[in-house]
């Protein structure tokens, strides 16, 4: 993505493309070709069976024909951020215990855009290499209000989609996320207060509780990632955009067959006009 020799400086680059400068320094160790396959393969079955342990997992791999034990498959999902959905003993060692917070969601009427927002990170493989996506959801309206490309699990990615979704559109009252390390750190928690948004997070095992956001995941991953496998970083990202741009005017199910655009910005509007 970003031209070293443009007479457009690196900051400028880096702030045109949402992502963390910082990320320019990093030199990500490779994986092989053999490696790349099959973190394509477990995302899709992490897709689709969720609950699905390293042990199913493994064994799905090997009736595809890999030869692959459980080592290798853990590892490898701890490079890609992916973790069996299942309930556990033990919360506090998902993250930091002293930041973890409570689910807001449990039977909460959502009734107005920026009431509710959901934010996620997913590995996203490439023709050579992978990238990971962070994107956040208006739950009431389905509109992707942000999203940034990153090729670590920095959480500092995390900040900063969430910075520059607030400054398009406003904060939210609650933010929704997962009990991930770059959730439950005070980086994040510290973000969020200072903008007076209240923190939600998922119980550990409940696919559910972040729905909206793992419905997209799925959606753009079935319908454009996995169908358009990309070489470069620049044209993942100009893929994505275009998806994005695409998926926020469409009709969707969820809504009563309503365009999330036009619903989350007429919603907004009014909203104003009321205030």
């Amino acid at each position: 993505m970003i031209d070293k020799k443009h007479r457009v400086s690196l900051l400028k680059q880096c702030d045109l493309l949402c992502i963390n400068r910082s990320n320019l320094y990093y030199n990500p160790q490779k994986q092989s070709d053999t490696n790349l396959s099959l973190m394509t393969e477990i995302d899709k079955i992490h897709l689709k069976y969720p609950s699905f342990g390293i042990r199913r997992i493994t064994q799905e791999l090997r009736e595809m024909g890999f030869a692959v034990n459980r080592k290798r498959v853990r590892r490898l999902m701890q490079i890609m951020g992916i973790a069996t959905i299942y309930p556990k003993r033990n919360l506090s060692k998902l993250g930091r215990a002293s930041y973890i917070r409570p689910y807001l969601l449990r039977g909460l009427k959502i009734e107005s855009p920026n009431q509710v927002w959901q934010i996620d990170i997913s590995y996203i493989p490439m023709e050579r290499g992978f990238m990971y996506l962070t994107a956040i959801i208006d739950v009431y309206s389905r509109y992707i209000v942000g999203w940034q490309l990153s090729n670590t699990l920095d959480m500092e990615t995390q900040t900063l989609a969430m910075n520059e979704a607030i400054k398009k559109y406003g904060r939210p009252e609650i933010i929704n996320s997962d009990q991930g390390s770059q959730y439950t750190s005070n980086h994040w928690i510290e973000c969020m207060e200072n903008h007076g948004i209240k923190i939600s997070m998922d119980g550990k095992g409940r696919a559910t509780d972040n729905i909206y956001i793992e419905r997209f995941f799925r959606t753009i991953k079935y319908d454009y990632i996995y169908l358009n496998p990309v070489e470069s970083g620049w044209e993942l990202y100009e893929g994505i955009r275009d998806f994005i741009e695409g998926y926020n005017q469409r009709s969707h199910q969820g809504i009563e067959n309503k365009n999330p655009g036009d619903l989350f910005k007429f919603e907004t509007t009014n909203q104003l006009k009321s205030a």
